[in-house]
């Protein structure tokens, strides 16, 4: 009697109401094209994460209004950087969080993956000193990727 008792308590108290919010699905990596030449650095787009990006989703989606998500996690950006030059070199990202890529071949590409918080970055050749560094700004806005189907 004891035993069905304390598998009734039991089984009463495993049925309780659980709420599971669902968090909204994180954004897709935002992709920034980078060239360096012999006497600059630029960076495509100049400023990230400052409003919808229109580019992130796929074509049957464009119309959509991509749901925000309230997050002050830092955002995850892919650099893909071309060396136009003969020289090899680094890619280099200095702002509130610092970053490096693989070495940079002389007419080469490198991808840099970093998760870089809101701020203002430089970013430049590391052993290319005639190269004017450029900036890229990372604002405060961060979208959800729900709508976009086919991500894993």
């Amino acid at each position: 009697m004891a035993c069905a008792l304390g598998a009734l308590a039991l089984t009463a108290v495993s049925c309780g109401v659980q709420e599971h919010a669902n968090e909204p699905r994180p954004q897709p990596p935002t992709r920034v094209s980078v060239a360096v030449s012999d006497d600059t650095v630029t960076v495509q787009p100049g400023a990230i994460g400052i409003g919808p990006d229109r580019t992130q989703q796929i074509p049957q989606n464009k119309n959509v209004p991509q749901p925000r998500v309230r997050t002050n996690a830092p955002l995850t950006v892919v650099l893909v950087a071309t060396n136009l030059t003969d020289f090899d070199s680094r890619l280099e990202v200095r702002g509130p969080r610092d970053a490096s890529s693989q070495p940079l071949v002389a007419n080469g590409n490198v991808t840099l993956q970093a998760d870089l918080p809101t701020g203002v970055y430089t970013i430049a050749a590391a052993d290319i000193p005639a190269a004017t560094p450029t900036r890229l700004v990372v604002g405060p806005y961060r979208s959800s990727s729900e709508n976009d189907v086919l991500l894993p």
